[in-house]
């Protein structure tokens, strides 16, 4: 029933199998993993409260619990939690995002030790492909390494395009820029200091056309090209970041896309990290790596930097499967 989104009729069922096997916390906690689903945070958290007042050593109350704090900012909070129910051993909370959550907790703390930590026995129990790929809707078969060169994605054409037309595509942006409002904050909270806005074109493999209007040059290109146009688990947007900024250590979600970044301003000391390299941008060239290894980003200049940020399908998938896949 789950599966068939049918959520609201799940409701009474878990309420009738509580009330009958009211000492066993597995239907109050499978009520509130229903009440998640259907992004009822609170109504979610409640349920857990009880679970763990009355069990408190509940590994599955404790994990989903602690996903939940830690969705709240509640960090010191959500990582006793989510250690407590991974700790448990329960296979309610066996899950490869108790695992990215938590990590990914301790890293916004300061703990990158402690992190890793949890990520390297994330590894061995095969919750993560590796210890900085670490994205949770992965197809496995798939090439996997952090950077690309422009002829291995076979994309090389289209990425030449977006090359030969970085100045106009600069200028679109820039012309954004002047207008108050059109970029937006990065809504992920990655940053741990700074600015970060940006401007999406196409979100979900779904052009936006009123932000399109205003970057006709750059959605032309973008459109002529499935492979970026229709990849639902992937954005195409203009990303600004000011001086002073730092995104943390982080992994995409999905191993099915990459990640393409044209430079169209770019000032010295900025830096990208994707697993253990370094490099920078370059004003009117493509980069291309898998944001599902673990990247990071410093800007330690004086002026912003703008880039073109492309999402494109794995160049290993069938045409089948990117029709079908899931949006993320």
């Amino acid at each position: 029933m789950r599966f068939k989104g049918l959520y609201q009729k799940l409701i009474p069922i878990h309420r009738s199998l509580i009330q009958r096997f009211h000492n066993d916390p597995i239907h109050r906690n499978n009520l509130a993993v229903t009440f998640l689903l259907m992004n009822r945070l609170n109504d979610a958290k409640t349920v857990l409260e009880n679970v763990l007042n009355r069990w408190p050593s509940d590994g599955m109350a404790a994990a989903h619990y602690g996903f939940i704090l830690k969705m709240e900012d509640n960090l010191e909070a959500g990582v006793k939690y989510l250690k407590n129910g991974i700790e448990s051993n329960h296979s309610g909370a066996q899950d490869s995002r108790f695992y990215f959550h938590l990590g990914d907790a301790l890293y916004r703390l300061g703990r990158n030790d402690e992190a890793l930590k949890v990520y390297e026995i994330g590894v061995k129990r095969g919750m993560f492909r590796s210890l900085y790929q670490r994205s949770l809707y992965n197809i496995d078969r798939l090439v996997s390494r952090p950077w690309w060169t422009l002829e291995q994605t076979t994309y090389a054409s289209f990425f030449r395009k977006l090359e030969e037309n970085w100045q106009i595509i600069r200028n679109e942006a820039q012309a954004l820029l002047t207008k108050n409002g059109e970029f937006v904050d990065e809504a992920e909270k990655l940053r741990s200091v700074g600015d970060w806005k940006q401007f999406e074109l196409f979100a979900r493999g779904r052009k936006i056309h009123d932000n399109c209007r205003k970057a006709p040059v750059t959605c032309g290109i973008v459109s002529s090209f499935e492979a970026a146009s229709t990849c639902s688990r992937g954005q195409v947007k203009f990303s600004i970041m000011s001086p002073g900024t730092h995104v943390r250590a982080h992994c995409g979600p999905t191993n099915c896309r990459l990640r393409a970044h044209l430079g169209l301003i770019v000032p010295a000391d900025t830096f990208l990290r994707v697993a253990e390299e370094i490099r920078s941008w370059k004003e009117g060239k493509v980069l291309v790596f898998d944001d599902s290894f673990e990247h990071e980003v410093w800007h330690n200049g004086t002026s912003a930097r703008l880039v073109l940020i492309v999402d494109t399908w794995h160049p290993d998938l069938t045409q089948t499967e990117r029709r079908t896949l899931a949006p993320i």
